[in-house]
C-alpha cells in the first residue's frame, strides 16, 4: 500500500457530515403537526438531555465564571466523568508517570494558556476543572447522540468529494510511543454554524477498517460545540473509527483528568496577530512505559491526565502512524467552497507572523526518547484553498507553516 493511498485512507475517516433534511409543509399541517406531536417529541427530548447534563455535570465544589460566558466547575477528582466507565468505578487518578527523555533543548516562545484562569481564580488542590455543558450546548447540535461525538456516516476512500479538508504533515512506517509539537494558535474565521476550523495533532493505530484508533489534542474553533468562535483546547478518541466509542473532552467516559489548571474544552488565550505577537501551545501525548496507558501534557510540563490502555485495540501496543496539522469543514452551504479559514487564513508561504505554524515536531520512541521526525510526509488535498510547507533549522527542528483562506479567485 503506498504512502498516498494510507493517508488517503485515514483522510476519509475524519469525516464528520451532518445531514439535515427540510421538511416542507403547509401551514395547516404544520399546525397540525405541532399541536399532536411537536410537543411530546421537544418533552421527550428535552427529557433526555437533561438527563444527559445530569450525568455529565458532576457537583462542584466552587464553579468560576470565564470572561468568555463559560462556567468552570472544580469536581472532586474520583467524581470526573472518566469514573462512571464499569471499569474505572472505585479507582483513584494514578500517579504522574515517566516523562519521555528529550535529546535537546527546545525553543521557547510565548505560551498561550486559557482564559478563564486570567482572574487569577483556580479550582482548589483534589478537583478537577470541567467546562459546564449546557442545554443550548446540546441543543446546537443536530441530536443527542451526535452531541460531543465526530458521527462516521460513510467511508470515503478519495477526498475529491471529501467535505473536510486538510493540510497535514504525518510520519508512519515505524512503531510509535508518542508525539510532541507546539502549535501556533490563532482565531480561524468559521463562516457556517456546523463547521469547524482545527489544528491538531493525531496518534493512529489499526487498519482503516471499522477497527481504527485515534488519539488526538490540539485547539479548534467550533460554533456547533461550543456556541462561539474562541479556538479552545480540545481532545478526542475513538476505538472503531468514530462509529459507537470516543468523544470531545470530558463528553464521556474515557480520558482521566488529574490537573487542576487546565479545562478541556476551555478557550486559549491570549491568541496570534497578523505581524504582531505570536503565541503557542505545547501538546504531548506518549504511552507511559510502565503501565501502558496514554498520557497527554498542555504547555511547559502540565500534564493534564491520561487514556486508559483498555479503551482501545491496537493503541495498546504502540502507534502507526502520527499526524500534524490543520482540517476543516467545507459544507458548501452557500452552494461555493466555504470561506472558513484554516490556521491564521494566510497560505503557507507567507511565513512567520502571518501563516500559522507547527514546530518542534518529534516522536517518541520504543525506549521512551522523544527524536526528530524521519521521512516526513506532506499533504493538502485542496492546496488552492489551504497549503503547507515543511523546513527544519537548529532552532525549531522539524517544523511546518499551512493554512489558507478557503474561497479565493484559486478555490470557487
Amino acid at each position: 500500500m503506498t504512502t498516498s493511498s494510507i493517508i488517503f485512507k485515514f483522510v476519509a475517516f475524519l469525516v464528520i457530515s451532518s445531514s439535515f433534511s427540510t421538511h416542507v409543509l403547509s401551514e395547516h399541517n404544520t399546525l397540525q403537526a405541532n399541536q399532536t406531536f411537536r410537543p411530546k417529541e421537544e418533552l421527550l427530548k428535552l427529557k433526555k438531555i437533561k438527563s444527559y447534563l445530569k450525568k455529565i455535570n458532576k457537583g462542584p465544589v466552587k464553579t468560576i465564571k470565564s470572561p468568555d460566558g463559560d462556567l468552570i466547575d472544580c469536581v472532586l477528582s474520583h467524581l470526573q466523568p472518566a469514573f462512571d466507565h464499569p471499569q474505572l468505578k472505585g479507582m483513584k487518578p494514578l500517579e504522574p508517570p515517566k516523562r519521555p527523555k528529550a535529546n535537546d533543548s527546545m525553543n521557547v516562545m510565548e505560551e498561550s494558556l486559557q482564559l478563564w484562569t486570567v482572574s487569577g481564580e483556580s479550582c482548589p488542590e483534589g478537583t478537577v476543572p470541567i467546562r459546564r455543558t449546557t442545554e443550548k450546548d446540546v441543543l446546537r447540535s443536530n441530536s443527542l447522540r451526535r452531541f460531543g461525538r465526530k458521527i462516521r456516516r460513510g467511508v470515503r476512500h478519495d477526498t475529491s468529494s471529501n467535505d473536510h479538508e486538510h493540510a497535514v504533515a504525518f510520519v508512519n512506517g515505524e512503531q510509535y510511543y508518542g508525539a510532541k509539537a507546539s502549535i501556533n494558535v490563532w482565531t480561524p474565521r468559521v463562516t457556517d454554524q456546523y463547521e469547524f476550523s482545527l489544528s491538531q495533532l493525531w496518534v493512529i493505530s489499526g487498519s482503516f477498517g471499522n477497527d481504527l484508533n485515534t488519539i488526538e489534542a490540539g485547539w479548534q474553533v467550533s460554533p456547533e460545540l461550543y456556541g462561539d468562535n474562541y479556538p479552545r483546547f480540545f481532545t478526542y478518541w475513538t476505538t472503531d473509527a468514530y462509529q459507537a466509542t470516543g468523544c470531545y473532552n470530558l463528553l464521556c467516559s474515557g480520558f482521566v483528568q488529574i490537573n487542576n489548571r487546565i479545562a478541556m474544552g476551555a478557550a486559549i488565550s491570549p491568541r496570534s496577530s497578523v505581524n504582531g505577537r505570536q503565541f503557542d501551545i505545547g501538546i504531548m501525548i506518549w504511552k507511559d512505559p510502565k503501565h501502558g496507558h496514554w498520557w497527554l501534557e498542555f504547555g511547559s510540563g502540565l500534564l493534564v491526565g491520561y487514556w486508559p490502555d483498555f479503551l482501545f485495540s491496537h493503541l495498546r501496543g504502540h502507534a502507526s502512524m502520527v499526524q500534524f496539522g490543520g482540517e476543516i469543514v467545507n459544507s458548501r452551504s452557500m452552494g461555493y467552497h466555504t470561506s472558513t479559514q484554516m490556521g491564521s487564513g494566510h497560505f503557507a508561504d507567507e511565513g512567520f507572523g502571518k501563516a500559522s505554524y507547527f514546530r518542534n515536531l518529534q516522536v517518541v520512541d520504543w525506549d521512551n526518547n522523544l527524536i526528530p521526525l524521519s521521512n516526513l510526509h506532506l499533504l493538502a488535498d485542496h492546496p488552492n484553498c489551504y497549503d503547507i510547507r515543511a523546513g527544519k533549522n537548529n532552532v525549531w527542528g522539524n517544523y511546518f507553516y499551512y493554512g489558507g483562506p478557503g474561497r479565493n479567485s484559486r478555490c470557487p
